[in-house]
């Protein structure tokens, strides 16, 4: 079964197609073809041609795809946006299901022992969670890399936000920086096999988008 992996939750714009093996007794996850752009203002322009290579990549037609899986955060709001909105419309277009996977995840799963995922949240913060032999068991969350310092215990970090702020958190940094398409398919794929409904994306947005609407204007004249 092929599926189309598409994550846009970190400068890394990810679109990967991935074949998932319907025999639960062998049930492998293959990557077939990937396009990463590390590129933290352009997922919008970047995704759907990365979409497009990765199916010619492939050799294989929009048609043939079985499922969508999308990263869904936490992330910065307009970049994680892009990626969702195009994953949603893609399904629909195909009339495919879409599942969504928590990003973080895609970095922690399947990493021995314990181990704090840590990407760039901006405003001097990073969205994070906390995972035992791959299993998420606190988080996510968005807070300041001193205060998760203080909070967490792990014996290492991954993530870009881990590398960026290293020094703070005090422990070693392990790849990936990013998640990884491989993984999220994994974590979907027993959905995938069962053929099972197509979810309504619910962004981890974690906190309010920078842009708001403008107030009411006030009168000019008293």
């Amino acid at each position: 079964m092929l599926v189309m992996v598409v994550d846009s939750s970190t400068p890394a714009v990810t679109a990967a197609l991935v074949h998932v093996a319907d025999d639960t007794d062998d049930p492998q996850v293959t990557v077939v073809a990937e396009r990463v752009t590390v590129d933290g203002r352009a997922h919008g322009e970047l995704l759907a041609p990365q979409i497009q290579q990765a199916l010619a990549d492939g050799g294989v037609a929009p048609g043939d795809l079985a499922a969508v899986v999308a990263g869904t955060g936490p992330g910065p709001f307009t970049g994680l946006r892009a990626g969702m909105v195009t994953a949603a419309a893609l399904g629909h277009a195909l009339d495919i299901p879409v599942y969504g996977v928590c990003s973080l995840d895609g970095i922690g799963h399947g990493r021995p022992g314990r181990l704090l995922v840590a990407t760039d949240a901006r405003r001097k913060e990073i969205y994070w969670a906390v995972y035992d032999d791959g299993a998420r068991i606190d988080g996510p969350a968005v807070d300041k890399p001193a205060d998760v310092a203080a909070r967490v215990h792990a014996s290492a970090a991954a993530g870009d936000g881990a590398d960026r702020y290293a020094d703070v958190l005090g422990l070693p940094v392990v790849p990936p920086l990013y998640p990884s398409a491989r993984a999220l398919a994994e974590l979907a794929a027993d959905r995938v096999r069962a053929k099972a409904p197509g979810e309504t994306l619910t962004p981890r947005y974690l906190r309010r988008p920078d842009a708001v609407a403008p107030g009411t204007r006030k009168p000019a004249l008293p």
